[in-house]
C-alpha cells in the first residue's frame, strides 16, 4: 500500500509540475510595439483606429517608423467573371472528366475545385453542371 501512495503522489506532482510550466509558458507578456499607428495630418480621414471609410471601402493606415512614415492602403479585389462558364466538353479535353489541372483553364473552377469535386481528383459532368447551376 505505501508504494501506491508514494508512485500516486509523484504521479500527481509530476502532473502539477507540468501543468504550472505549460501555464507560464501561455502567459501573455506586454509587447512593445515597434511602430504605432498615427493620424496622418494630410488626410482627415485616416482615423487612429487605421480605416478609411470614406473611400470606397479602401483602408488605410500610418505608421511611424524609424526610417520615416510608411501608409499601407488595402482594398477588396474584384470578382472574376463568372456569367458565362465554358462547356464541360472544353475543360475535360475529350475526357469524361476535369482534373485539378483542366480546371486551371477556369480560375472560378479551381477556386471551387474541391467544392465541385466533392473533395475528389476530378468533376464529372453531373458535377460540373451542378457546380454551374450553383454558381449562377
Amino acid at each position: 500500500m505505501k508504494t501506491r501512495t508514494s508512485s500516486l503522489i509523484t504521479i500527481l506532482s509530476t502532473g502539477l509540475l507540468a501543468a504550472g510550466v505549460a501555464s507560464a509558458q501561455t502567459q501573455s507578456q506586454p509587447m512593445q510595439p515597434t511602430t504605432s499607428p498615427t493620424q496622418s495630418t494630410n488626410d482627415a480621414s485616416v482615423n487612429n483606429a487605421g480605416t478609411n471609410a470614406g473611400n470606397n471601402g479602401i483602408n488605410s493606415a500610418t505608421f511611424n517608423t524609424a526610417k520615416g512614415q510608411v501608409t499601407i492602403n488595402s482594398t477588396m479585389g474584384s470578382a472574376p467573371p463568372t456569367s458565362s462558364p465554358p462547356s464541360f466538353e472544353q475543360l475535360a479535353n475529350g475526357k469524361k472528366y476535369i482534373t485539378k489541372a483542366d480546371a486551371d483553364a477556369y480560375p472560378p473552377l479551381a477556386n471551387d475545385f474541391e467544392y465541385a469535386a466533392h473533395n475528389g481528383s476530378r468533376v464529372s459532368k453531373a458535377q460540373y453542371e451542378r457546380w454551374v447551376k450553383d454558381l449562377n
